[in-house]
């Protein structure tokens, strides 16, 4: 498991270098990785070609660059929309059509940059070896595709066929060779006119969907529905994106999907009962004497992970304060020219301290709310969870940064009370959220983290981790920030996976809470007066949040924890 937490962080970090790439090259500021997927501000861009698309457990970070140069020229140099309304409709047309205006675009690489064009050729390689590899190339389908791939590009870019891969492709090279040869040499000459070059490459897709077809047993075919004839052309299509990535999720990450429920609802997200909500201080969750014996063992594990407090409260200083101006230092022997100390150069000729700076001094107009998920799944990571909220918020207030801690649950398990009403109501249909909200606060902004000591250790208490709602605990911790003063708000959610509430789903559907807590963030984002960041728990939440950190809290520990934390803060919003 730690293996695999670290490769989720791994990958986060090589595709924020590849995001930084592609926005260099393409002049497109609002590109970034967000579920390992690019996205154009919060719009996914297509999958484009399969092998612009590596694997982080096969391929080494040269092959990455690649990818992300080959989908910068994609931005570049193809217009979208009029690669949209020329595409095929048919799949394994489609799929051929992009492959080949891919090859397009990858040879319009500026010659000054040579390094791009061997990023280009090395993921490409790569790509190639891996098809073959997995065994793909066997099949009439994929060898048919792959070898009609290879034929362009090596045509179009005037660059060989990888060396290992020229025995396999004879045969069926010499068999297509003449079918699709007189297109393939007009791509090479029409490359520099996108409209002109589609007309060669549609002429392409069709004689290999043409040849796929006819590779079949003639007499299948004829007992083969309309429908089923689909299947096989959507299976060929994911035959070759089975390389290329076809979005599975190797790494651990949030599993979300769409709900038709909550999209076609006219009411949006609904509540059955709000009867039963509850706002409680952590403080009255428990006995005292528990909450002293709780807060000894926080002390405990807090105390074994050696933080260094002044230095990590500095580093939150640096990132959240402000510089404000608070006067002048004067008689100085460098900086600005002082107008009122000139006449001392009459005076005494050989006076040096003729300037001044103007002084200023970092304040920190920020508030920071934690929000930690208390579901049940948490419970595993309680001390660490504890650890980490309790040793930031004495590092914040170290840093004069006003801050909160905030936790969110359910009342009960399966619904509890809501879900008897509703049995009782007759059980009508689709009643949206299905269970009581306990929202639990463990410090408010007014309390300082010396007297909020003893309540933040009910974060150790295991019966209060129930099941979780994400999206309005978000919602009431932005409703929290917006009654604050300070002109930037950050709220950082610490959770370990998606909401879930048994009854709920099962009364709507599986994603009905997942599809509400996308939209609450969507809409916090685009208001942009809070800042919200995720720390994911052993998962990648960026399905969620446009900015999130996978931590492996069983493999990071004190300072090299929080210096993760103090990257995520400093990331820079993706709108």
């Amino acid at each position: 498991m730690r293996d695999i937490q670290q490769q989720v962080r791994h990958q986060q970090r090589v595709e924020e270098l590849c995001a930084a790439s592609i926005r260099a090259l393409s002049g497109q500021a609002d590109l970034h990785f967000r579920g390992h997927h690019l996205h154009r501000g919060r719009k996914p861009l297509p999958l484009y070609a399969p092998h612009l698309h590596p694997d982080i457990e096969r391929d080494d970070f040269l092959t990455f660059r690649g990818a992300a140069d080959g989908l910068a020229l994609r931005l570049t140099h193809s217009d979208a929309a009029l690669h949209r309304a020329l595409s095929p409709s048919e799949p394994v047309q489609s799929l051929v059509f992009d492959l080949l205006e891919q090859i397009r675009v990858e040879s319009l690489a500026d010659p000054a940059m040579p390094g791009l064009r061997e990023n280009l050729a090395h993921s490409f390689e790569a790509w190639s070896l891996a098809f073959v590899a997995s065994g793909l190339a066997d099949t009439s389908h994929g060898i048919l595709l792959f070898c009609v791939t290879q034929m362009c590009r090596a045509r179009v870019l005037l660059s060989p066929v990888p060396h290992a891969i020229e025995d396999l492709l004879e045969s069926t090279r010499a068999g297509i060779g003449p079918v699709i040869g007189r297109d393939m040499h007009a791509l090479r000459v029409t490359r520099f006119d996108q409209q002109a070059y589609a007309q060669h490459a549609r002429n392409i897709a069709l004689q290999v969907a043409q040849m796929m077809a006819a590779s079949a047993d003639e007499e299948s075919r004829e007992r083969l529905t309309a429908q089923a004839q689909e299947d096989i052309e959507r299976a060929a299509f994911r035959l070759v994106m089975q390389v290329g990535k076809d979005m599975p999720e190797q790494l651990p990450s949030v599993v979300t999907g769409r709900s038709r429920l909550f999209e076609t609802s006219p009411d949006g997200y609904r509540i059955f009962t709000q009867a039963y909500d509850r706002e409680v201080r952590a403080q009255n969750l428990a006995r005292l004497g528990e909450l002293v014996q709780l807060r000894e063992q926080l002390d405990q594990h807090i105390a074994a992970q050696h933080i260094n407090f002044p230095r990590l409260a500095r580093a939150l200083k640096s990132l959240l304060a402000q510089p404000q101006r608070e006067g002048w230092d004067t008689a100085l022997e460098e900086g600005l020219v002082d107008g009122r100390r000139l006449a001392q150069l009459i005076s005494s000729p050989t006076e040096r301290r003729l300037f001044k700076l103007e002084r200023q001094t970092p304040v920190a107009n920020t508030v920071v709310s934690l929000l930690i998920d208390c579901s049940g799944s948490m419970r595993e990571h309680q001390p660490s969870v504890a650890m980490l909220a309790d040793s930031l918020v004495r590092a914040l207030e170290l840093a004069e940064v006003p801050s909160e801690v905030l936790g969110f649950t359910t009342g009960g398990w399966q619904g509890g009370r809501a879900q008897r009403d509703w049995l009782r109501a007759g059980r009508p249909p689709h009643p949206g959220r299905l269970n009581e909200l306990c929202h639990i606060v463990f410090k408010d902004v007014r309390t300082s983290w010396r007297q909020a000591r003893t309540a933040m250790a009910a974060l150790l208490k295991g019966d209060l981790f129930r099941e979780s709602i994400d999206g309005e605990a978000v919602d009431w911790a932005c409703a929290r920030l917006h009654r604050r003063e300070e002109p930037r708000k950050l709220l950082i959610v610490i959770s370990d996976g998606c909401p879930m509430d048994g009854a709920t789903s099962l009364a709507n559907d599986a994603f009905y809470l997942d599809n509400h807590l996308q939209q609450v963030v969507q809409r916090h984002e685009r208001d942009s007066s809070i800042e919200i960041f995720a720390l994911g728990v052993g998962l990648d939440l960026s399905p969620y949040y446009s900015r999130s950190q996978a931590l492996d809290l069983s493999a990071s520990a004190g300072n090299a924890l929080f210096a993760e934390v103090i990257q995520l803060l400093g990331r820079r919003m993706r709108a």
